[in-house]
C-alpha cells in the first residue's frame, strides 16, 4: 500500500484565521492518524494577491499551534519550470488553445466559458489566456466527508484557463502538478474547493497523474453565512490562545474532546491524532450548528 502523504497549502494573501486552522488541523490529524506525512506548501502563485509577510505569519502560527510539517516547505513561486513542462505536455497533445475573451464576455455568458475561441486558431501576438480543451466526460469520485460526487467540467465551467493573460500559471494547473510532484495521496481541505475537484481530476487524467483521495470539511463562516477568509478580512487567529483555538477547531470538526484538560498544544494534538474519527466530521455548516 502506498504510504499516506497529506498536505496543507495556504495562499499568503493574509494571516492564518480560524477557517484556515480548521482545514490545517483536519489534514494534519488525518495524515498522522494514518501514520502518514504532512507537507506544507505555500501557494504564492499569484503575486498581486500575495501580502508581504503573510507567508511567515502563517508559518509562525502553525508552529505556535504545534502543527509541524515534514520536510522542506514547497513554494509555488519556485515551481515555474514544472508548470511549463506540464503545459508543454498538453500542447504536444494539441489540448491547448489561446483565448482573448475578457471577464466581461464571461460575465455576459453567465460565468461559464462557451468555447468562443476554441476553433479560432489564435496566435499569441497579444496577451492571451491559454485554455485546455475538454471532451465532456463526467468525473466521478467519492469524497471522504461529502460522499459520492460527479462533475462535468465542460458543462460547469467550460474549457478552463491553465495559463492567464499575464502569463501566470493558473491555480488548477499548479495544484495538480505540485500534488503529483510531492506524491500527495490525500487532500483534506475546505468544502469551498469541492467544485475544483472535477477540473483537477480531469487535468490529472490528461497528464497521467494519480488522483489523490479527497476529503472536504465544512468551511467556517460567520453567523451571517459569510465564509471566513483572508479576502473577507477575517481576523488573525490569536497565537497566545493556541490550546483554546485547537479545542474550538476540534469541536467544529465534530471530534470528541478529551475528558481531562491538556497542558499544551503538543499534548492535545497527540490525543487528537489517537482519537481522530472521520465519521464524526460534519458534512456542512448546518450540522456544525446542530452539534
Amino acid at each position: 500500500m502506498q504510504p499516506y502523504i497529506g498536505r496543507f497549502a495556504p495562499s499568503p494573501s493574509g494571516p492564518l484565521h480560524f477557517g484556515s486552522l480548521v482545514a490545517a488541523l483536519a489534514s494534519y490529524l488525518d495524515a498522522h492518524a494514518h501514520a502518514g506525512k504532512w507537507l506544507l506548501r505555500i501557494d504564492d502563485l499569484d503575486p498581486p494577491r500575495v501580502v508581504p509577510g503573510a507567508a511567515q505569519q502563517i508559518i509562525d502560527a502553525l508552529r505556535c499551534h504545534g502543527l509541524l510539517w515534514d520536510g522542506e516547505i514547497c513554494w509555488q513561486s519556485q515551481r515555474s519550470a514544472a508548470y511549463a513542462s506540464a503545459l508543454q505536455t498538453l500542447r504536444n497533445r494539441r489540448l491547448l488553445y489561446f483565448c482573448d475573451c475578457t471577464r466581461a464576455m464571461l460575465a455576459d455568458a453567465g460565468g461559464t466559458y462557451r468555447g468562443r475561441c476554441r476553433d479560432r486558431g489564435l496566435k499569441a501576438n497579444s496577451p492571451m489566456a491559454c485554455r485546455v480543451r475538454l471532451d465532456g466526460h463526467t468525473i466521478r469520485f467519492t469524497d471522504l466527508f461529502q460522499g459520492p460526487q460527479s462533475s462535468c467540467p465542460l458543462q460547469e465551467s467550460g474549457d478552463f484557463v491553465v495559463q492567464r493573460k499575464d502569463r501566470l500559471y493558473a491555480y488548477q494547473l499548479a495544484v495538480v502538478v505540485d500534488d503529483a510532484s510531492s506524491g500527495v495521496t490525500h487532500v483534506i481541505r475546505g468544502a469551498d474547493l469541492l467544485d475544483s475537484c472535477g477540473r483537477q481530476i480531469y487535468l490529472q487524467q490528461l497528464l497521467g497523474f494519480d488522483t489523490p483521495v479527497y476529503g472536504h470539511v465544512p468551511v467556517a463562516s460567520t453567523v451571517y453565512g459569510q465564509k471566513l477568509s483572508k479576502q473577507n478580512l477575517s481576523p488573525e487567529i490569536e497565537r497566545h490562545a493556541a490550546l483554546d483555538n485547537l479545542l474550538a477547531a476540534l469541536r467544529f470538526l465534530g471530534q470528541t474532546l478529551p475528558a481531562q484538560p491538556q497542558s499544551n498544544s503538543a499534548e492535545l494534538l497527540h490525543w487528537a491524532v489517537r482519537n481522530w474519527r472521520r465519521d464524526q466530521v460534519p458534512h456542512s455548516m448546518a450540522q456544525v450548528y446542530e452539534s
